[in-house]
């Protein structure tokens, strides 16, 4: 691995001695690729579309990066801007020097990227959904409405790559990321999107079979991780060394841990649970809503607004544990917000105004 990760270093030397001035627009694609934005922004925006494409792109987002979670356990993979530090592959004199972003102390191993699965899954699912939407039907089988489709087809699959090309780049520039890792994030959020896809039970699962969800994914995880404890195998050492490495200690985020991401999508597939499954939802979401325009735009404009405002609550991170828990319901009040609470407070809204127009 060390001739993987040496000729790692040159790509991110490269890049961060050839395009710093393309930092800022770097920087913004990590963001893009940022697990947060699959529920704070994608989510909100395509439920309202379609609560198919909605759900489906939560359930691909948590299995997606619980598989990544388990994987970065597994493989053990290092992060670029430590590893310099501690390989002996080097001398004094060709010691390489790779500059470190507010970003880039990530805790977690780094194999592989969680930026590049989570992006590469949601966008698969909206690109792939987008594709579905626009497909002609046979009373539309006309030459140039499969030509309008096909044209359709390679803006939107160029449009993926582009995205993904470019918040890999970012990925690897920051230092956070090796090339093969960000590579092998993409290709396995494919897989695990395109999996989903053959799975149409999960559009009207139970809240039964969420909650048996959630179980098999904690236990698993907390399982898998006290027997390789048991074995004497830390876990945790990723995050020894990122607050051993990182050039500035206010740069270490407790959310960025791999027990935090596990937290998070428990969290969320909780809260969807609840919400899709609650009387809230059928009222406001169900019936002629369900076609109304009008009603879905103001729960975009609310739900995005709501969202952002949101985003700013901080958790207190003096005690973990308790950093765990309101971690939880904050992830959890995400989806239960955005599918319950503000479309029937909406729904409220719209309908007091429809008996005073009366």
């Amino acid at each position: 691995m060390d001739f993987v990760h040496s000729s790692g270093v040159l790509v991110i030397q490269h890049l961060q001695s050839n395009y710093s001035e393309c930092q800022d627009f770097l920087n913004f694609m990590s963001t893009v690729g940022d697990p947060r934005n699959i529920f704070l922004v994608y989510f909100p925006l395509w439920f309202h579309l379609s609560h198919n494409v909605g759900i489906k792109m939560i359930w691909v987002a948590v299995i997606g990066d619980w598989f990544n979670l388990v994987f970065k356990w597994i493989l053990f993979g290092h992060r670029p801007y430590w590893w310099i530090q501690e390989t002996h592959l080097y001398h004094n004199s060709s010691f390489p020097h790779l500059e470190q972003f507010h970003s880039t102390c990530e805790t977690g191993p780094g194999n592989p990227s969680g930026h590049a699965m989570g992006s590469s899954c949601v966008w698969y699912v909206m690109v792939t959904s987008a594709l579905s939407f626009s497909r002609p039907s046979s009373s539309e089988s006309s030459a140039q409405s499969y030509q309008r489709f096909r044209l359709l087809k390679s803006c939107l699959w160029t449009a993926f790559w582009v995205i993904q090309i470019s918040v890999c780049i970012s990925r690897v520039f920051i230092a956070t990321h090796f090339p093969h890792q960000v590579i092998l994030g993409v290709l396995a959020g494919m897989l695990v999107a395109e999996v989903f896809n053959h799975i149409p039970s999960v559009y009207n699962a139970s809240l039964k079979a969420y909650l048996r969800t959630n179980v098999f994914l904690f236990c698993f995880a907390v399982g898998f991780y006290l027997l390789l404890k048991s074995m004497d195998v830390n876990l945790m050492w990723s995050v020894t060394k990122a607050k051993k490495w990182c050039a500035n200690p206010d740069w270490i985020h407790l959310d960025t841990t791999p027990f935090a991401g596990l937290v998070r999508n428990l969290g969320s597939l909780f809260g969807l649970g609840l919400a899709v499954n609650s009387q809230m939802f059928i009222q406001s979401c169900k019936g002629k809503n369900s076609h109304n325009t009008r009603f879905k735009l103001m729960c975009v404009a609310a739900t995005l607004t709501s969202l952002q405002l949101y985003d700013f609550i901080k958790m207190p991170t003096h005690t973990e544990f308790l950093f765990y828990i309101l971690f939880f319901c904050k992830s959890a009040s995400v989806p239960l917000c955005v599918v319950a609470v503000i479309p029937y407070s909406v729904h409220l809204l719209t309908g007091d105004e429809s008996r005073k127009l009366v």
